[in-house]
């Protein structure tokens, strides 16, 4: 196997992509609903495509990288990623902005559960471990882009900070391309019979379904808190954008000291306390009507979703080694 740090390297550049594919939509439906004169119903069809696309990816990513290995999966997946986001900048209709939205998520998706997949195969010193240190790059690209679009939209439009941000994509792009990935685990044929015994695996379900409430949960925050601070609370624009960034920075905080909780903490117990803390955030933001107290909210609803994915993948990787690939593609969609 190539040396496991590039290979990590290369993942967390990945998540860190997939991270701005995640909060891209969200922080600028304010202006793309100004742009196009669009309401609710049509601003919330959106965010359901993007998460579509997303689902879409984790479906085919697991067979893919069991079958013929990570590579040219990432850099195929990485390549979508910039043409949707930069679609997203310039789409000159509704319908473009549709596709552009859908193509970008599918990229994600794809990227999300490879990087996932590749850091469960490659990790030495724990799976979970491993998959809470890879997390925090999906803060990153996430926190990135509302700080970005906060900070500069007043010298440029939302399009231009946009493009720049998918032209970006092109370092992952070039890095994974230039690195040795690991040999397929199926190179002889894809097992079909013991992947679809996965479907039927009641374990594997019930992880499936702790993911779809959490992720539920973590697209719906992500896509509407711009929305709500600016109508709800009255706060300016810039601001709201700062407030979502918030969002993002606590989980990935809470991630970065999650492999330090695990030495001491059982994996149950780490769960129960996020999910308690997110429970308090949810109360804040929704019993108050002042804005830095809601804000305080978001952070802790950050914190709180922080745990559910790498603790649960770390579990699945651990459990299904042979085909994790498959496995993750499951739990995801």
């Amino acid at each position: 196997m190539t040396n496991r740090r590039t290979l990590f390297a290369i993942a967390c550049l990945g998540l860190l992509t997939f991270g701005v594919v995640f909060t891209t939509l969200g922080a600028v439906l304010p202006q793309v609903s100004e742009r196009f004169g669009i309401g609710k119903a049509a601003e919330g069809s959106l965010l359901t495509l993007s998460t579509f696309g997303v689902v879409l990816g984790s479906l085919v990513f697991g067979p893919i990288v069991d079958r013929w290995g990570y590579k040219e999966m990432l850099v195929s997946s990485t390549a979508i990623v910039i043409v949707g986001i930069e679609g997203i900048a310039f789409a000159p209709s509704l319908l473009w902005l549709r596709v552009a939205v859908l193509v970008s998520g599918f990229g994600g998706g794809i990227i999300n559960g490879g990087t996932n997949a590749l850091v469960a195969d490659i990790s030495t010193d724990g799976r979970t471990a491993g998959l809470s240190r890879l997390a925090v790059y999906f803060g990153f690209g996430a926190v990135g882009v509302p700080l970005a679009l906060g900070t500069l939209l007043g010298s440029f439009s939302y399009a231009i900070i946009l493009a720049a941000i998918g032209a970006a994509g092109l370092i992952p792009l070039a890095a994974t391309a230039r690195t040795p990935f690991p040999a397929p685990k199926q190179a002889q044929g894809f097992p079909l019979t013991t992947a679809k015994r996965l479907l039927r695996d009641p374990i594997l379900l019930t992880f499936g379904l702790m993911l779809f409430l959490e992720s539920g949960m973590e697209v719906t925050v992500g896509g509407w808190t711009t929305t709500f601070f600016r109508e709800e609370l009255q706060t300016p624009a810039r601001e709201a954008l700062v407030y979502l960034a918030l969002y993002w920075l606590g989980m990935m905080l809470a991630r970065t000291t999650l492999g330090m909780t695990l030495r001491r903490f059982a994996p149950p117990r780490i769960l129960l306390g996020c999910i308690t803390i997110g429970i308090v955030g949810v109360v804040s933001v929704i019993a108050t009507r002042s804005a830095p107290v809601a804000a305080l909210g978001v952070f802790l609803l950050g914190v709180g979703f922080s745990a559910t994915f790498p603790i649960v993948l770390g579990l699945v990787a651990d459990r299904y080694a042979d085909l994790s690939g498959t496995a993750f593609s499951v739990v995801m969609v």
